[in-house]
């Protein structure tokens, strides 16, 4: 017998969890592209790091989130 192992979340969770990397991602390359010396310019001090904080505020989101159960689940 084929014993089925349920994941610890459920797929919303994981593809709220992949938007986050990406918005992580996307805030750690705008602040590594900021063209000022030292990341002085608007992109390594206000953008970047402001999109790095919604990545992580968007995992804690994707962990604390529960898809409520439809009537063909129950």
């Amino acid at each position: 017998m084929k014993e089925s192992k349920k994941l610890v979340f459920a797929m919303q969770n994981y593809i709220i969890l992949l938007v986050g990397i990406a918005v992580l991602v996307i805030g750690f390359v705008l602040m590594a592209s900021d063209t000022e010396k030292y990341g002085f310019g608007d992109l390594g001090l206000t953008i970047g790091p402001l999109t790095v904080v919604a990545g992580l505020l968007i995992q804690f989101v994707a962990i604390l989130y529960k898809p409520k159960k439809s009537e063909d689940q129950a």
